[in-house]
């Protein structure tokens, strides 16, 4: 079934894409990161900054959306979304007086939803981040040199980095989160901890650069540690599992290290678990949605 409605398509792509980074926000306990119980190793930043950017960035997404509907991923398309994605951050700024809450869930979420619309609906996951992969393998010739940390930490430690996660076809979130995610649910383990599940998996194997910068790569390998040893004894719906993450909090936080990246990840995991979700709705209300004769909540 193919979208009906570029604008439409762009819109209800853009409220999936918000949808997801509010979730991510608000899930709680996060280790080292921002969430309803404190502001992890950000002191700069609180849920409430956290929500605000989030909203920020609908516009954009939702332009990233139009402007891949009904096309093929070519360079043309990629810097496209590049110059949108930089219009986006700059809202961002605005709205958070200057401080990066979500340059890399920008990137992520961005290719996603850049390549659902080019996707018929009900596309799988799979396929979504594929296509999402090619377009990330275009150059973007207007892009200014590289200076972020994250590119930073790629150049020193030989790590991949978001744009290597997105090139792959981003294999952390196929692959690691969104199994662990849907897996948690069909053991009837409550949503906040099979989406803490899928950060925690995500968090055990991917070298994430916002950890690396913070703290090298010992930090790393503790959050990894930790990560893992929470998922070992149970996840986050058990009483050691529960332990185990709060004493992973405790060390990222001895450290000032958050896992942004992985974050970025698991807003992404989300994105694509609620597109799926959706996808199945839009199919059996024949399509109403993309016409808003449809009361379906995302």
């Amino acid at each position: 079934m193919l979208w009906r409605n570029a604008e439409q398509c762009g819109q209800l792509l853009a409220d999936i894409a918000v949808a997801a980074l509010l979730d991510e926000a608000m899930l709680t306990p996060k280790p080292g990161l921002v969430d309803f119980k404190s502001s992890g190793s950000h002191k700069d930043m609180d849920v409430s900054l956290m929500l605000a950017s989030a909203r920020s960035l609908h516009s954009a997404f939702a332009a990233m959306g139009l402007a891949a509907y009904g096309r093929k991923p070519t360079q043309e398309l990629r810097e496209t979304l590049a110059r949108i994605g930089r219009e986006g951050e700059r809202h961002m700024l605005q709205t958070t007086g200057g401080i990066n809450t979500h340059r890399g869930a920008i990137w992520a979420l961005g290719l996603l939803t850049a390549s659902a619309a080019i996707c018929s609906i009900g596309e799988t996951p799979e396929r979504i981040a594929d296509i999402a992969g090619t377009l990330a393998q275009f150059p973007d010739r207007y892009a200014l040199t590289p200076g972020s940390n994250g590119a930073r930490v790629m150049q020193t430690y030989g790590v991949k980095g978001a744009r290597g996660e997105a090139m792959d076809g981003f294999p952390h979130v196929v692959k690691v989160g969104l199994p662990v995610l849907r897996d948690s649910r069909r053991r009837n383990i409550p949503e906040e901890q099979a989406r803490l599940n899928a950060l925690l998996a995500i968090m055990a194997c991917l070298d994430d650069t916002c950890l690396i910068h913070r703290g090298g790569m010992e930090t790393l390998r503790i959050a990894k540690l930790g990560a893992r040893r929470v998922l070992d004894f149970g996840g986050a719906a058990s009483v050691s599992g529960w332990e185990a993450l709060q004493q992973l909090d405790q060390d990222l936080l001895v450290r000032n290290a958050s896992p942004g990246g992985s974050a970025d990840l698991l807003a992404a995991t989300l994105f694509l678990d609620c597109l799926s979700i959706t996808s199945l709705q839009v199919e059996k209300i024949g399509g109403d949605i993309l016409h808003g004769t449809a009361d379906v909540s995302v």
